[in-house]
């Protein structure tokens, strides 16, 4: 994961799907909420 984050550019504004997959386990989608589970245990949670 070290080795790729390097070679991703400092401030990245793009979608990288890449990326994406190696970061997040789960995105769980609930009538009220939205919750994001990260592979190193973090949740977010966005509601409306």
């Amino acid at each position: 994961m070290v080795a790729f984050l390097e070679e991703m550019p400092a401030a990245s504004t793009e979608y990288s799907e890449a990326l994406t997959r190696r970061l997040v386990e789960r995105i769980t989608i609930f009538d009220e909420k939205i919750v994001v589970e990260l592979k190193s245990g973090l949740q977010m949670e966005v509601e409306e």
